[in-house]
């Protein structure tokens, strides 16, 4: 099988596609970065309440979670909202857990005071990797929305120091799956459909995987072609890293690009 072949939209196997992460994408939310993995493109807004959910009450902590969602038309034909059929679909929930399981290993709790983020992740336009693309601008808008919280002057200044504190890193996400007998990086839809097998993996700065799911869709895998997606992943998350890091250290700066 010859690895240097280019794939359909001409990168090669190990390439992410054109990645763009632009912050302060709306107005109100303390955090909100649009990020677009090709022609993926997801809105990631994020909410801090000051309040927990009930098991947390009284315990000093704070949670974070996400929902996740597909608009109309982000696909190629037209799709029901799930608020008008009255319940969430399986892989919604599924995914919107994922997130928020992410996010959760990147901060700590126990310094984020009982507060509670929330991060709404809108899918605009879907061509494969909406999860992964979900956690990586979710994880850049997590940390602006603490950022953001931890310059109020209606903090005491312990509140302020613990709160600057609780993002810890950043946590990135990407497909790779097998076609047609290769290990391809960031899988699009042509090639996420009609895969043999089927991986998502997650991240933190520090080398930690956070997630780690693997499907055969066509055909049973092998440990060695479990070992090369496991190591075009972890390329293309580090690629990703870099990106964040350059928004984290400069606050003034709105869009980092990967051509």
């Amino acid at each position: 099988m010859n690895d240097s072949k280019p794939r359909h939209d001409g990168r090669q196997p190990h390439q992410l596609r054109p990645v763009r992460l632009q912050r302060r994408f709306t107005r109100y939310a303390e955090g909100s970065v649009l990020v677009c993995f090709g022609h993926t493109q997801v809105l990631c807004n994020a909410s801090i309440e000051n309040k927990v959910p009930g098991f947390l009450r009284g315990s000093g902590k704070g949670w974070v979670t996400s929902e996740y969602g597909m608009l109309p038309r982000s696909t190629h034909t037209r799709s029901d909202r799930e608020a008008a059929k009255g319940k969430q679909s399986g892989r919604t929930m599924e995914i919107q857990r994922l997130i928020g399981r992410c996010l959760r290993a990147a901060v700590d709790l126990s310094l984020l005071g009982e507060r509670t983020i929330t991060v709404d992740c809108d899918v605009i336009q879907a061509d494969g990797g909406t999860r992964t693309a979900s956690v990586t601008g979710a994880s850049l808008a997590v940390f602006d929305a603490i950022t953001r919280a931890a310059a109020s002057s209606d903090l005491s200044e312990p509140d302020r120091a613990g709160l600057q504190k609780a993002f810890k890193e950043s946590v990135a996400a990407i497909s790779v799956g097998l076609y047609e007998g290769r290990a391809l990086l960031d899988l699009n839809y042509e090639e996420d459909s009609d895969c043999e097998a089927d991986m998502n993996l997650a991240m933190l700065a520090s080398g930690g995987f956070v997630e780690l799911q693997a499907t055969a869709e066509g055909r049973a895998f092998h440990r060695d072609e479990l070992d090369q997606c496991i190591g075009l992943a972890h390329d293309g998350m580090l690629q990703l890293q870099a990106l964040q890091a350059q928004l984290m250290a400069d606050s003034d700066r709105l869009e980092v690009s990967l051509p």
